[in-house]
C-alpha cells in the first residue's frame, strides 16, 4: 500500500490527518453551543459524547479544558460577527436578539449572554477573557448611533436578555423583551 495515500480510518482506531482536523472542528463547534447553552462547565466526556467521539481523543486534539474554552470562546464570537456582517440591518438585529426564539435558543446565541457569567468565574488570565472582551466592545460599537451609546444598548440587551431567560413561563418574560425593544427602537 502505498503511503501517500491518506485513508479515512486506519486500522486500530486510528484516524487520518484530514480526519483529526474536521473531528477538532466538530468538538469547537460543539463546544460553542454548548458553553453558550449549559456553561464552561460541561464535562469533557458530555463534550465528547455529544460529538460522538471518544472520551481519551479529546486530550489527543486539546492541551486542556482550558484551550478548548479558549478556542471555543473565539469559534463563538468569530461566528457572531459573521452574522452580523451579513445579517440584518441594526434595528431588525434588536428585534431578533430581544426575541422569543433567542431566549429559548441560547446555544445558537450571543456568546455576550451566553458566555458572560463563566467569564466573570473564570480565574486566572485566559485567552478567552481577552476574546470576550474584545467581542463584547466590537458588538457595542456596532449598536452604536448618532444618539444613543453602544454600551448602554448592548447593556439593556443583554439584561433583558438574561432577565427574560431567568423568568421563562411567566408573562414577566416577554414584557422585558417588549419593552427593552420597544427602548431600543423607539427613534429608528
Amino acid at each position: 500500500m502505498s503511503t501517500d495515500i491518506q485513508l479515512e480510518r486506519w486500522p486500530m482506531g486510528r484516524v487520518s490527518q484530514a480526519q483529526a482536523q474536521e473531528n477538532r472542528k466538530r468538538v469547537v463547534a460543539a463546544a460553542s453551543r454548548l458553553f453558550r447553552e449549559r456553561g464552561t462547565q460541561v464535562s469533557v466526556a458530555d463534550l465528547m459524547k455529544e460529538c460522538g467521539l471518544t472520551h481519551g481523543g479529546f486530550y489527543k486534539q486539546f492541551a486542556s479544558k482550558e484551550a478548548l474554552v479558549d478556542e471555543a470562546t473565539a469559534h463563538a464570537f468569530d461566528e457572531f460577527a459573521r452574522r452580523r456582517a451579513a445579517g440584518p440591518e441594526q434595528r431588525a438585529a434588536i428585534d431578533t436578539y430581544l426575541s422569543v426564539e433567542h431566549r429559548d435558543n441560547p446555544a445558537d446565541g450571543c456568546p455576550v449572554a451566553g458566555l458572560a457569567t463563566d467569564m466573570a468565574r473564570e480565574l486566572g488570565d485566559h485567552e478567552a477573557h481577552r476574546v470576550y472582551a474584545e467581542g463584547v466592545s466590537d458588538f457595542a460599537e456596532w449598536l452604536a448611533t448618532e444618539d444613543q451609546d453602544g454600551i448602554t444598548r448592548l447593556c439593556t440587551m443583554l439584561g433583558a436578555l438574561v432577565l427574560s431567560r431567568a423568568t421563562k413561563g411567566s408573562p414577566l418574560s416577554e414584557e422585558i423583551l417588549t419593552t427593552a425593544r420597544a427602548a431600543l427602537t423607539a427613534n429608528s
